[in-house]
């Protein structure tokens, strides 16, 4: 593989392949679509040639786009074997060849772990150049793949297999990369006061837990950057019950969680000059004989209490505890949370942006901005104390739903806002049009997408490092 300039122009590649098949190569882009970013030409019946076109201006998420394109291309070609020469690039982009090979790494996962027959996606890239990223970035990009990658293994994992208790199991094995893991079981969360979680989970056979996650990567004690992710293992919306229809959809209600594993893990294998806490609600949504009821009023850990309305408005109490606790305890600089966590954002934003719900300005903004160079989207939504009067209870503090209408994803987030209690910069993601794509997109192939791994590590990487 070869690239090119946006015209197809190969004068510079006479010094890298032989006369006659420069020449053969000449012709036959003369017949060619140059309207395409890759044309392939077979050579002979050993050899084919692809050439990549690349525009003067190509951005970082361009030229992970088009890796990412080249990998479909090598599928589709049913090429198992392939060498791609870095000296042919002559963007100016920094590490354009390491933005370029992500994107196709990023694109080429697969999920067949229970298949007895596994796809035949097997590809060997050889790559050759002087341009080839360095030692320290080629890290940097892994570590983003792996984190990513683990995401989305714990997204597309099945409801029997990763219930809340193999969950923490999991967890706690990542002291092997050097985080430092502590798991909250029932009998401590009980003694805490974590009310609003140990009532989501109350019907299920299987435990709940908070787990946090700690690096410490600056030897100061300076404040750490915090991540908050809802784990719903599976959502059957309890009491509440959910339409039977997709509901085999809901193993991935614990992507928010698996965002801000799959992050720390980055953060850890990277080595990242950061201090940073992930903290993970973990629990199962189940209609059981000791499920909680619609009516039921629970006491959160922040000492607020909870009149239930809708079972099935289940993440807002997991995250509620676990907000509390996190700014209680670490005393972060900021408390990013991601959750998917109404149906609402996908009405609003469709599959393209994750809801963006802050009460800081500057945060929101980074949050914006690295969204763009990561192609992680995120689109700031409203929030006004209008909509937080609709979260009133007659009966309690507050209801965990608003029966008046309307406004589905600002209402939770007015909810959760009620749990940051001493006003530190806050931001909550609401990534339920984001975490699984049935039809792929343009680093991934469909189904869990990891999504907001990179993102949060670019906000950590440009703005925090």
């Amino acid at each position: 593989m070869l690239f090119v300039d946006e015209n197809f122009n190969i004068s510079p590649l006479k010094k890298l392949i032989p006369t006659s098949e420069y020449s053969f190569i000449h012709d036959l882009l003369k017949i060619s679509d140059k309207k395409k970013k890759i044309i392939t030409l077979e050579i002979s019946s050993k050899k084919i040639i692809s050439l990549v076109s690349l525009k003067k201006n190509l951005t970082s998420s361009n030229a992970e786009s088009l890796g990412a394109k080249l990998y479909d291309h090598f599928i589709r070609n049913n090429m198992q074997t392939a060498t791609i020469n870095t000296e042919t690039s002559s963007i100016k982009l920094k590490n354009f060849i390491g933005y370029f090979l992500h994107g196709l790494r990023l694109k080429s996962y697969i999920f067949d772990k229970y298949k007895t027959k596994k796809e035949k996606k097997n590809l060997s890239i050889d790559v050759i150049g002087k341009n080839k990223p360095s030692q320290n970035d080629q890290i940097k990009f892994r570590s983003v793949e792996d984190g990513t990658f683990a995401a989305r293994d714990l997204v597309s994992e099945p409801g029997n297999i990763l219930h809340p208790d193999e969950y923490a199991k999991r967890l706690a094995m990542l002291k092997k990369i050097g985080l430092k893991i502590n798991i909250y079981d029932e009998k401590k969360l009980k003694k805490l006061g974590m009310n609003t979680l140990l009532g989501v989970g109350q019907g299920s056979i299987r435990g709940s837990y908070l787990v946090t996650m700690e690096w410490n990567g600056l030897k100061s004690n300076s404040q750490p950057l915090a991540f908050v992710g809802k784990g719903v293992c599976f959502d059957t919306g309890g009491i509440s019950l959910k339409p039977a229809k997709f509901m085999e959809d809901m193993t991935y209600d614990m992507a928010g969680s698996a965002t801000v594993v799959g992050l720390m893990k980055s953060l850890a294998l990277r080595k990242a000059k950061v201090n940073a806490i992930g903290v993970v609600g973990l629990v199962e949504n189940m209609p059981g004989g000791n499920a909680q009821r619609p009516g039921d009023i629970v006491k959160s850990y922040s000492g607020k209490t909870v009149e239930i309305l809708n079972t099935d408005a289940e993440g807002r109490l997991v995250l509620a505890d676990a907000l509390t606790f996190t700014e209680e305890k670490y005393k972060p600089k900021f408390i990013v949370d991601l959750a998917t966590l109404t149906g609402a954002i996908i009405v609003s934003l469709g599959s393209e942006y994750a809801g963006l719900f802050s009460n800081d300005d500057k945060l929101s903004n980074q949050l914006i901005d690295v969204g763009e160079k990561t192609q992680e989207k995120v689109w700031r939504m409203p929030l006004n104390k209008n909509y937080d009067k609709l979260i009133d209870s007659k009966n309690a503090d507050m209801q965990n739903i608003n029966y008046v209408g309307g406004a589905g994803s600002t209402t939770a987030a007015q909810f959760l806002q009620r749990f940051i209690l001493n006003k530190t910069p806050w931001a909550h993601l609401d990534i339920a049009g984001m975490a699984f794509s049935k039809y792929g997109g343009a680093l991934n192939s469909g189904g869990a997408t990891g999504y907001g791994v990179r993102l949060l590590n670019k906000l950590v990487e440009d703005y925090y490092e």
